[in-house]
This record gives structure tokens, sequence and C-alpha cells, in this order.
């Protein structure tokens, strides 16, 4: 007796399950220069979206009004701004620190919206102990006493930002890996080591005569998370670095304490056709971004 085999038709492939979003109590980002031709607005959408932070701070220069202009406004960096206002009305407790670069906005600091909170400055209590956090620009000498010279160095740094991404698609091109123009002069230039060197332990100074075991800042576009001992003892230094050269953002949790996230590091956030298309899609969806534009510069009278 033979038997017969019948194939059955294959099963529909079943849906690829978004990925889970990894909890952290609290993330910081900062130095995003929304606005500008070095911001990663994709890259920054893509690490929001893959974490479920219960309080998030944007400590400064998230908008670049120093460099803004209504001729570059992409629907990337919309989305960012369509985002963060999404967060708030999910309940995500969102502070609003002002920086240099978006130092316009400081005059509506102790605004409360909902969830979001404008604010110069933050205190976290928390388990590791009490966190300052404020953007930084109050120890730059040239923010305080020549703004104007300050100004033409963030359009000078925005141009070198500019030649770098046209450096990088040509080594792309050829099969080079990329290269951080900006980071390599900071490197090379001893008086901006220095900088950075007593940047840090100022900040950890006035931290430790306040009482605070942590200080969190933004500003110099420099990641880092090092102790520090001061006169009243020992302060740990947080920096959330930016969203232009180094990709980068501060994370805590109670099992964890404070940490460093690298975007470039984090195989999960790379580039991929699914992320390609998932980010075009958007982009089609998007209203005109010029319009939307018009709205938020309207509400914020800063037409």
């Amino acid at each position: 007796m033979s038997t017969a085999f019948v194939s059955l038709p294959e099963s529909p492939a079943a849906p690829a399950r978004p990925r889970r979003k990894r909890r952290v109590q609290v993330a910081v980002i900062s130095d995003v220069h929304l606005g500008t031709y070095g911001c990663h607005a994709r890259e920054l959408l893509r690490y929001l979206k893959s974490i479920r932070p219960q309080v998030l701070v944007l400590n400064g220069d998230i908008v670049d009004i120093w460099q803004f202009s209504k001729n570059y406004w992409p629907p990337a960096h919309m989305r960012v701004v369509r985002y963060l206002a999404g967060l708030a009305a999910k309940g995500v407790r969102i502070h609003y620190l002002t920086g240099n670069h978006d130092e316009l906005l400081r005059k509506f600091a102790g605004l409360k919206l909902g969830h979001f909170r404008l604010a110069n400055k933050l205190v976290l209590d928390l388990p590791h102990g009490r966190t300052w956090l404020f953007h930084g620009d109050v120890f730059d000498v040239t923010m305080r006493h020549s703004r104007w010279l300050a100004k033409l160095g963030g359009h000078g740094y925005d141009l070198l930002i500019l030649i770098n991404r046209f450096v990088n698609y040509g080594l792309a091109k050829l099969g080079r890996p990329r290269v951080a123009l900006s980071k390599l002069v900071k490197e090379r230039v001893k008086t901006a080591v220095a900088a950075v060197s007593n940047f840090e332990e100022t900040a950890a100074a006035i931290a430790a005569d306040e009482g605070y075991r942590y200080v969190a800042c933004g500003h110099i576009h420099q990641p880092e998370i090092k102790p520090l001992t001061t006169g009243k003892g020992e302060v740990t230094y947080l920096n959330s670095g930016d969203w232009v050269e180094n990709l980068t953002a501060l994370e805590y949790t109670e099992a964890a304490g404070w940490q460093l996230y690298y975007y470039n590091e984090d195989p999960a956030m790379q580039a991929s056709p699914e992320a390609e298309a998932a980010d075009a899609a958007e982009e089609l969806a998007d209203a005109d971004p010029a319009a939307l534009l018009e709205g938020l510069l309207l509400e914020f009278k800063i037409k």
C-alpha cells in the first residue's frame, strides 16, 4: 500500500516582535544641537525609542538657537521634538535644562506643562546619592565675557562638522573608517585639554561645597564618569557628551548606578535595512516640517 505525502502550505511568517525597551530610571542627554548640520537626529530618535525612562533630562543645547535657520530644519529634527512631546504626554517626567545655545529659553525658566519642566538646574535625590545637573556654560570664561567670540566659534565648529561629513562620505566610499575632525583638534590642543580638566575640577569643587555626591554637566562634548577628590571629599563628575560627535548619554538605574551609553558601541542600534525603511516611512508620513516649525516658533515667540 502506497502512502501519499501531501505538502502543507507554509505558515505565514510571524511578524517580528518589536525590541523590548530597556528600563532606566534616569536618562540624560545634552548638546543635541537640533537645527544644525552636525546633529544626529535619526540616531538620537532610535536611542530614545530603545529605552523606557522614568525621568528624562535634556541638559542644554537641545535646540541650537544660536545657529538656527528656518532654511534647515529636516523632518528628522521635528520627529525628535514630536517624540519628546509624546513621552511627556505618556507620563515620562522631562526636565529641560537650558544651555548657552538655547539660552533664549531661560526667560521661561519655571515653566510647567504637564510632565514637562523647564529650568536652569536640577537636583535628583537618588539611592546612590544626590545628583546636581546643569549644562555647565556658567564655567566658560569666553561665554561670560566674550559672547560674540563664543558665537563666532560656534559657527566655525558647525562648519568643521559639515566638512567632516563630506570627508566621512568620501572615506566610506573608499572603505575607510570614519574620522572626527573636531575631536582630533581638541585632543591635540593643549589649552583645550587643560580647559576640560579645569571645567571638571570646578564643577566637582562647587558640587562638594553644596553637599552633592554627583555633578552632571554637558557643554564640552566630552562624555565622562570619573571620581574627583576635592577639599570637601570625593565627588563623581559626570558628563553626558553630545549627539554631534560622540552620540552618548548618561543612564541611571538603582542596580548599576550611573553609566555612560555609547550609541556607536550598541549593536542593537546600528543601521539596518529595517531601521532605514522605518525612517523612510516616518519621513514620508510627516507633515510639512516648515509648517510645523512655524507653529513652534510662534509658540515660543522666537520669530
